[in-house]
Order: structure tokens, then sequence, then C-alpha cells
């Protein structure tokens, strides 16, 4: 699932298969992604096991500001 929109919300490149939808953070338009579906495309893509992908995704995309269009990475619900 693509998104195509006239907001200037930011992509995580190759994880269209993780991304939920949009959501506004300090009435700023950001996508939201599934973290656990973005750990798999790092799995499944790149072959990395869980802990690597895991550790890829925490450093290099949860840990990347790109901007207040930077994209959200949803973990699940609070219990």
């Amino acid at each position: 699932m693509g998104y195509e929109s006239d907001t200037d919300a930011l992509q995580a490149d190759g994880f269209e298969d993780a991304l939920m939808g949009l959501g506004t953070q300090c009435n700023n338009d950001v996508l939201i992604y599934d973290y656990e579906k973005c750990v798999k495309v790092l799995m499944d893509r790149d072959g990395m096991n869980y802990e690597d992908a895991v550790e890829f995704m925490d450093f290099n995309v949860c840990g990347a500001w790109v901007g207040k269009n930077t994209p959200i990475f949803y973990r699940g619900k609070l219990e």
C-alpha cells in the first residue's frame, strides 16, 4: 500500500507494506508505520535476523529525525 497525498508527510522508503495511515503531530501530517511489520520487511527483504532487524530499526529508522514530518512507528497498544 503506497500513500499518495497532497501533504508534506515524509515516507519511509521501502516500508510501504507496513504503512498504517496518516496522523497529525503538532499540526503536521505524519505517516504512521507498524514497527513490527517494518522489522519483518528487513528480515524478509534484507535477510536480517530478528535482533539485527530491531537494532537497525531502532538506530537507523526510528532514530532518524528528518524534520517536522518525520514518520511515526507504532509499536502497539499500551497495556
